[in-house]
């Protein structure tokens, strides 16, 4: 019986094609020909000041972290259901993550429980667009300006998602992009910092060429290129921006394919969370979604292990997610939480990730079938 895995990366084509053409064209170190078709496509399409490839998103937030001037004791509020690197990229400055809890229909970060978390040594807040659905972030905006932080958004799953109208990753003063093979265009590993705040937009460029102004001087700005700044390498190299950019060539229909595939999965549980044997997630109203997951939540941790362990048998990889990071030992060490982590301790114990990839063709109907099966 074929597997059908979680996630299978997907390539349109052109990819090993313009990854020869970098190699004809003599250059595969960073900020070749392609890269910069990339930092254009998404300056074009986010309308984000300035975008800068990084070698992950991890780089991106790491990035962001020194150009919010994260000095040791500083704390960034942050959700706690996120990948490792949401905190890690703040803790690496000596900064501290403050856990607040997520809400019940989107998992994102609760924007009513940010306020009781601010505190004199507050500097930024991280919202996190969990499986590429927006945040709340009028309000997260609003109370920023009120408090005088910055909004350092984690967009990693939110490529081509956009808010009332704005692109994700543009709305705060920051902005982070993953384009890991799990995420909806890719480049095996991969990202991208979005800069739209006019104070950051030089200095990024520095941080990124290893705290150099290397970048001015390619320009013609400076007649030598000095070190000037903190930083470290965090650009890719030219076979990463090639395979990229094969993928932001074909960006709307790779989307397009995804939600297809989402809205068959919607459709077909209809049912089942009628019955009470599942939830579907809830999209709210002003926020496009890209498609990046489709998760279920089911009654119970042990619910889910039962229908993980049912799935597997027929050989459907079907996945939990994140382990909250303030449960975890290094959240315990370097982290603190604000409040009642309710919702992020219940949810992320029945959440599960259903396979979801754009050639995934019949083998959509079996994992709809065995779930079908597993909870009848």
């Amino acid at each position: 019986m074929n597997n059908i895995p979680f996630n299978k990366p997907h390539m349109t084509g052109r990819e090993l094609w313009y990854i020869a053409q970098a190699h004809t064209n003599g250059h595969l170190a960073g900020d070749g020909m392609f890269t910069k078709k990339c930092h254009a496509w998404l300056e074009a399409r986010s309308g984000t000041l300035k975008a800068l490839l990084t070698h992950s998103c991890t780089a991106a937030l790491e990035m962001a972290a020194i150009l919010a001037d994260i000095q040791p004791g500083d704390e960034v509020i942050m959700p706690s259901y996120t990948f490792v690197s949401t905190a890690n990229a703040f803790v690496l400055r000596g900064g501290v993550p403050v856990f607040v809890d997520i809400r019940s229909d989107t998992l994102n970060i609760d924007e009513t429980k940010i306020e009781a978390a601010i505190t004199p040594r507050t500097k930024a807040i991280v919202p996190v667009h969990y499986a590429g659905v927006a945040c709340e972030m009028d309000v997260i905006m609003d109370i920023a300006r009120h408090h005088n932080l910055l909004v350092i958004e984690d967009a990693a799953q939110a490529v081509m998602s956009v808010y009332k109208g704005k692109t994700l990753g543009t709305i705060g003063h920051l902005g982070a992009y993953s384009f890991h093979e799990t995420k909806n265009i890719i480049s095996g590993e991969g990202g991208a910092l979005l800069v739209n705040d006019e104070r950051f937009a030089e200095r990024a460029e520095i941080v990124r060429e290893k705290g150099t102004n290397r970048s001015q001087f390619f320009r013609g700005q400076v007649d030598k290129y000095t070190w000037v700044d903190v930083g470290s390498s965090y650009l890719p190299g030219e076979v990463i921006a090639a395979f990229l950019w094969a993928q932001m060539e074909e960006a709307e229909s790779i989307t397009q394919k995804r939600l297809d595939i989402w809205d068959q999965y919607h459709q077909a549980f209809a049912t089942l969370e009628e019955t009470g044997k599942l939830r579907r997630p809830i999209i709210p109203d002003g926020s496009q979604h890209n498609a990046h997951m489709y998760y279920i939540l089911l009654k119970s941790l042990e619910k889910r292990a039962e229908v993980i362990a049912h799935l597997k048998e027929r050989n459907v990889n079907a996945v939990f997610h994140y382990v909250p990071l303030h449960s975890s030992p290094a959240g315990k060490k370097y982290s603190r939480i604000s409040g009642a982590m309710e919702h992020t301790d219940d949810l992320s114990d029945r959440l599960l990730r259903l396979p979801l990839w754009i050639d995934m063709g019949d083998n959509q109907a079996k994992v709809i079938a065995e779930l079908h099966n597993a909870l009848s």
